[in-house]
């Protein structure tokens, strides 16, 4: 069932009834214009040299998967389903996503696919928990993130559809389901709440009003909170540290975005310095305390916390320093934002009129084994 918006598999008979009345190259009200001279010659051209017609064949594997989710649908209520209905394995579900990302890359396909009924094809998808395969719902926010990445037109259309409350209802269902899951099958849901942060940051950065509406939603926010705790799998902490820092060091950051995540900025100055971190988490955390020290706003939650920061940064610039060879080499990075953090550290002055002293994260998440990937977008 899905945990939320829609009616349970709403989402599918949406996707079924665009997909008759659209070709998926552009929106279904201008399907019936005359080709222009430039849609003629590039017709010919992909007549002539075998290309792949980009938006039929994301509408045939929309298609695809749109009968394969029948046939799980049927399978689940005990019901018949035609023989005219294809369902694909594991792997060729996983292909067919891959290559759909692949194309929706592209800034004009993934408006494309918007019209299709894309956005709520894949919400729907990766909000059914059970029936649908938790790795298929990964990978549809998977391909949400590429759409909305750097595409206005992609983020307001998610605005319009709620996606806001949708992300962050379904981020806290999947912790609640997570824990009641065997350990082995902990992973993929592990998985799937790092992909929702991912499909959440890309939805969400530099289209100035989604920042607003996110840093405003009270739910929102306790999805960085919660992405950040120290419980979290790796992959999701620095999802959620990447995300973060592009909410407080937006152009359009205040003082009041930074109280409001007070206490994810407390947490990283008190938990993610320390030597034990891993190496990519702990340079993520050097590199947006300076930045935020070098923008003068929101700075006390930071300056509360300087002498233990001070003394913990010298500490590790000395033994930074006394190593020898390669292991110099692959520290030289984090010594150079140690320094920059220090400086900065010495030369900031409070802001008198921020509250300070925040309560400390209490969001827990289930332990799971991590993916321990990089942060990339």
């Amino acid at each position: 069932m899905a945990s939320g918006g829609e009616p349970s598999w709403a989402w599918l008979g949406l996707l079924k009834w665009s997909l008759s009345y659209s070709d998926g190259t552009r929106p279904s009200s201008e399907t019936m214009k005359p080709l222009s001279p430039e849609d003629k010659a590039f017709l010919e051209e992909v007549m002539k040299d075998g290309i792949i017609n980009e938006g039929e064949r994301m509408k045939t594997i929309l298609a695809e998967l749109a009968d394969t989710l029948e046939v799980l649908k049927a399978k689940a209520e005990g019901k018949q389903v035609g023989e005219e209905k294809k369902e694909l394995s594991d792997e060729e579900m996983a292909e067919r996503m891959r290559e759909l990302r692949d194309i929706v890359e592209q800034i004009d396909y993934a408006r494309a696919f918007m019209s299709l009924g894309g956005l709520t094809f894949l919400l729907g998808c990766a909000a059914e928990q059970g029936v649908v395969p938790t790795p298929f719902r990964a990978s549809c926010l998977a391909v949400l993130a590429t759409m909305c990445q750097n595409n206005p037109p992609v983020q307001l259309n998610m605005l319009e559809k709620g996606s806001i409350v949708a992300l962050s209802d379904l981020y806290f269902s999947e912790l609640e389901y997570e824990k009641n899951v065997l350990k082995e099958e902990r992973s993929a849901h592990s998985n799937l709440r790092t992909r929702l942060v991912q499909a959440f940051s890309c939805s969400v950065r530099n289209h100035e009003i989604a920042e607003d509406l996110f840093c405003r939603n009270e739910n929102a926010v306790r999805v960085i909170e919660s992405g950040l705790a120290s419980a979290s799998p790796l992959a999701l902490q620095k999802r959620a540290l990447f995300f973060f820092r592009a909410l407080v060091t937006s152009d359009t950051c205040s003082r009041e975005r930074m109280h409001i995540f007070a206490r994810s900025l407390a947490h990283v100055c008190e938990t993610r310095l320390t030597e034990d971190t891993d190496p990519e988490l702990r340079e993520l955390s050097l590199d947006l305390l300076t930045e935020i020290l070098r923008q003068k706003k929101g700075v006390n939650t930071i300056l509360d916390r300087r002498n233990d920061m001070v003394t913990m940064g010298i500490g590790r610039v000395s033994a930074i320093r006394a190593l020898k060879g390669e292991e110099r080499e692959y520290a030289d990075v984090e010594l150079k934002h140690w320094e920059d953090l220090i400086t900065e550290l010495a030369r900031a002055e409070p802001d008198s009129d921020e509250q300070t002293n925040p309560e400390p994260l209490l969001i827990e998440a289930p332990k799971a084994v991590d993916n321990n990937e990089t942060v990339s977008e």
